[in-house]
């Protein structure tokens, strides 16, 4: 971890986010595993209950007057959970979404029924229809290229847990992917899973690897995979 951030001082914990795990913290990254259920940024709908907003008030540590505040680098779906990095100024903003790309993010999803090779890349276009739904096309012209390396983990009766390598970051692009493979992910109600029963979307973003915009230091945020994956596999544990 960087250790060149002389007298950085973290917020009070009074100020911790709810929602929100904070992972790691400098002068210039904030590192956070989000809940499911939580907005990245807000919608039409909801201005306040987002990552984005609790944590511009934990930097502030409650003062709205403070110059303190967060940058967006990334998102995650509302109902995706897992790692999230933030940038604490304009520098580390463009440094990190400049080599965004080439940065290695691995997620954990439960997929529905069973994929015929246990190992792979979907690469296909995206786009996007009217009613924001994103799915492949043939042309280039219309969608943008997105690879999704998998691996099969583990497998029960009706569900198989993946292992994702996120090999570029479209969205909605690994719930598309897998939808029309005919295995979507489970509670995926927008990409044709089932809801009935299920308690949440079983898409989780475990695992990102970052060059620091400061010290240029290889760092890797890691968080464990959801208990309730493993409960709709009936294991203990990911070996």
């Amino acid at each position: 971890m960087p250790i060149n951030q002389d007298k950085f001082k973290k917020s009070p914990r009074k100020y911790q986010p709810l929602g929100l795990s904070i992972l790691y913290e400098d002068r210039d990254i904030l590192v956070v595993d989000k809940k499911n259920g939580l907005l990245t940024v807000s919608n039409n709908k909801i201005k306040e209950n987002t990552a984005y907003y609790l944590l511009n008030n934990y930097v502030r540590k409650g003062n709205q007057k403070s110059r303190n505040r967060v940058f967006i680098v990334h998102r995650l779906d509302r109902e995706t959970s897992g790692v999230i990095v933030f940038a604490r100024n304009e520098n580390a903003k463009k440094y990190l979404q400049e080599k965004w790309s080439g940065f290695k993010k691995m997620y954990y999803a439960v997929v529905e029924g069973f994929l015929l090779k246990k190992e792979g890349i979907i690469a296909s276009y995206l786009a996007e229809n009217n009613v924001h739904i994103i799915y492949s096309v043939d042309d280039s012209k219309r969608g943008k290229l997105a690879k999704t390396g998998y691996k099969v983990l583990k497998e029960s009766k009706k569900y198989s847990l993946l292992e994702i390598d996120l090999l570029t970051g479209r969205k909605n692009q690994i719930r598309a992917h897998f939808s029309e493979q005919g295995c979507p992910v489970v509670g995926d109600k927008k990409y044709g899973g089932k809801k009935k029963g299920i308690k949440r979307l079983a898409l989780h973003a475990a695992s990102i690897t970052i060059l620091h915009p400061y010290t240029k230091e290889k760092l890797t945020f890691n968080v464990n995979i959801p208990n309730y994956f493993l409960e709709l596999l009936k294991i203990n544990t990911v070996s």
